[in-house]
This record gives C-alpha cells, structure tokens and sequence, in this order.
C-alpha cells in the first residue's frame, strides 16, 4: 500500500505541475481517451460483440491517455526550465542510456555554459548560450579534450533558440542519431581519462569572485 500510495502522490504531482502549462490537460486527456474507445470499440462490436469490444477498447485508450499525459508531462518539464542556467546539462543528465556527464567542464560569466558528455558516440559537447559567446568556448574545450583522447570522435550540439541550435526537448533525439564509434570498454577508458583532465582543472588556482569558475562549485550554488 505505502508504494501505490507513493505512485499516486508522484502522479498527482506530476498532473499539478504539467496543468500548470497545459491548462486544459484535463480536456486533453479525456478527449483522447474518448476518441480511441470509440474508434477499436465501435468496429469491434460490429464484429463480433460489445463486451469483447469493451475489454479490448477500455485499455487501449487508458494507455493512449497515458501516452499523450507522458509527453505533456515531459514538454511541461522543458518549458519550467528552458532559459534557466544549467538546463541542458540536466537534460542530459535525465536521459536513459549510458551517458557519463560532467556539467559545467567550461562557464561563463554571462552563465553561457560547456557540458561534457560520454558515450558510445565518443564525446559530445553541449552547450546552452548565446552563438556568439559559445562559440570559442566550444573551441577551447574540444581543444582541451582532444589532448587527452586524440583519436576519439568529438561532437558539439548547441542548445538554445537561436539559429544553428536545438531546443532542450530535442537533445535526446539529436543524441540517438550520432554513429556508435566505441565499444562499452572503450567509452569506460575515456571517461577515465576525461577524469583526470577535470582532477586536473580542480587542482588549478581559482580566481576570487562572486562567479563560479569550477563544476564543483557550480553544482554546489545549484544545491
């Protein structure tokens, strides 16, 4: 009971929040699952009768309404964190498969932002700012990590609504469309080696200042 009780809090949750920006979510829902019960339901009593259609239609349109909820609820979530710093990287840290990701590898003070993630791919990196001001930060970066894995493929995606650049709802997709260049144990010894550049960059001196210049500090501001 103390599980199902915990479910049904995360899914009202989950409801209060995506109704927030959707606001006739309700209408939605129920409209989907309306129009998939009487699309199977109707064909299938003809058919053959109207209890079959009922125990095969009643279903499939819970799991239509649930599908189409899932994907309001997962735009609402972009849209509650789009333009806030750090939103790419929690994207990509959100995403299922085996990315390694380290946020905040480079930052700005105007909060534009290098994220470094490893995978099958090789290394991507994301960044969310400004074109103009990510730009070279980008190119510092892949300069930097090409120092430590010279022959593993490099990618850059840059997030934002600017030209050139993609929205945070279509990291995932733009992820799943890079070729697989390494193999489980290759991806393991980048990561590793990647590890050593940031053990590396902690150990550097830090200017003083308001604005954090590491990823550990900047997660820690975060918290």
């Amino acid at each position: 009971m103390g599980k199902i009780r915990t479910s049904l809090k995360a899914i009202g949750e989950n409801w209060s929040m995506t109704q927030r920006v959707y606001r006739f979510l309700w209408a939605e829902v129920l409209g989907i699952f309306i129009l998939v019960v009487a699309a199977i339901a109707v064909p299938v009593s003809l058919f053959i009768n109207w209890l079959t259609a009922v125990l095969i239609a009643l279903p499939l349109g819970l799991l239509a309404a649930t599908f189409w909820f899932s994907r309001r609820a997962t735009r609402a979530a972009y849209a509650r964190i789009e333009g806030q710093p750090g939103a790419a990287a929690a994207v990509v840290e959100s995403l299922r498969g085996k990315w390694a990701v380290t946020p905040a590898v480079a930052i700005s003070r105007n909060e534009d932002m290098v994220t470094r993630v490893v995978g099958k791919p090789g290394v991507v990196l994301v960044s969310e700012g400004s074109p103009s001001r990510v730009g070279h930060m980008l190119a510092n970066e892949r300069k930097k990590t090409a120092r430590w894995v010279p022959d593993i493929p490099i990618y850059e995606i840059q997030v934002g609504n600017e030209e050139g650049q993609i929205a945070l709802g279509q990291i995932q997709k733009t992820l799943s469309k890079l070729p697989r260049n390494l193999r489980g144990s290759e991806v393991t010894e980048v990561r590793r080696r990647l590890e050593a550049l940031g053990n590396v960059q902690q150990s550097m001196p830090i200017p003083k200042g308001p604005m954090p210049t590491s990823p550990r500090q900047v997660r820690r501001q975060r918290r």
